[in-house]
């Protein structure tokens, strides 16, 4: 009977923790090349109608000039896919490994936060090394903002769900 418990505990906390860093991983070793989504988007004419009303948006990010000038329809919107990328995959991150420390530590919140932002630092190192990619640390930044996202998330999730019980308790 143990052994079920301790096979349903990987599958269920366990799993979707190490397949979230996993693709993580995976994503760094890809050189961009492979990533470049620049070509498929550039087919998507609506796209070029409905960027017409985003030229007025233009800032700098880590060193560069980020606009529909500079990058062109596809590069710009490229560029805010893979950002909304990082901060989506970094919430799952920090929503799941709270999930899973709230098993084995007080401070699971701590843990759930913690365990992102080092993996952010360690994915961007490990990105270093990959062709064509660039470690950003305004990437660990999004990261980071994706994982306390996350971890409000999860609480506002959790405070919902006990706040179910107990009125199911006392009915």
């Amino acid at each position: 009977m143990q052994k079920n418990s301790s096979i349903n505990t990987v599958i269920k906390y366990w799993l979707p923790v190490i397949l979230i860093a996993g693709i993580i991983f995976y994503s760094s070793a890809t050189p961009y090349e492979k990533q470049d989504i620049r070509p498929e988007i550039s087919h998507m004419t609506f796209l070029y109608d409905m960027m017409e009303h985003f030229d007025f948006v233009h800032f700098n990010y880590a060193g560069e000039e980020v606009s529909i000038k500079s990058l062109g329809v596809p590069g710009f919107t490229e560029f805010f896919i893979r950002k909304l990328s990082h901060f989506t995959i970094y919430l799952l991150l920090a929503f799941f490994t709270i999930r899973l420390s709230r098993l084995y530590f007080k401070r699971y919140y701590l843990v759930g936060i913690l365990f992102p932002a080092i993996y952010a630092m360690g994915d961007e190192f490990h990105q270093s090394f990959t062709a064509g990619r660039t470690p950003l640390v305004q990437d660990v930044v999004i990261d980071c903002i994706g994982a306390m996202v996350g971890a409000c998330l999860y609480y506002l999730i959790n405070k919902r769900h006990n706040a179910r019980v107990q009125k199911t308790i006392r009915v």
